[in-house]
């Protein structure tokens, strides 16, 4: 019982070090991220559908070359642009990886089989050097 009064301040420094070392695992919401050359083969081989969630103005400065653009807040079943082959792969995009990761969340419960989130958003995708387009 000594050690630990003793030494209270390192196992505290420990506990708050590990929680931060999972931090991202536990906010990710589930959803798979994935990098942006892994999103390449998955566009390239198996015809994944991106759908950006950003804001309209957002889309417009720079997305994915093809992405379909459903801002998340208009995120649902209804929402124009979803693929009606729900086995279909969807990756989401936004600017950092957390809209598309609420997007995910209601993926999933819509019956998508795969979604998965581009870790990093748009700037990993940047950061790769891919193609980008811009609409006026």
């Amino acid at each position: 019982m000594n050690f630990l009064i003793d030494n209270w301040i390192w196992i505290v420094t420990a506990l708050v070090t590990g929680s931060m070392l999972f931090w991202p695992t536990l906010t990710q919401g589930g959803s798979d991220s994935i990098s942006a050359q892994e999103a390449v083969t998955l566009i390239n081989r198996e015809k994944a559908v991106v759908i950006d969630v950003c804001e309209p103005a957002e889309f417009a400065a720079g997305h994915v070359t093809g992405a379909r653009n459903i801002p998340v807040g208009s995120f649902s079943a209804s929402a124009k642009g979803l693929p009606t082959n729900k086995a279909l792969p969807l990756v989401l995009v936004c600017a950092s990886g957390m809209r598309a990761s609420r997007a995910a969340k209601t993926a999933r419960s819509l019956g998508f089989e795969r979604v998965v989130v581009l870790g990093g958003g748009m700037g990993s995708w940047r950061s790769a050097h891919l193609p980008i387009e811009k609409t006026a």
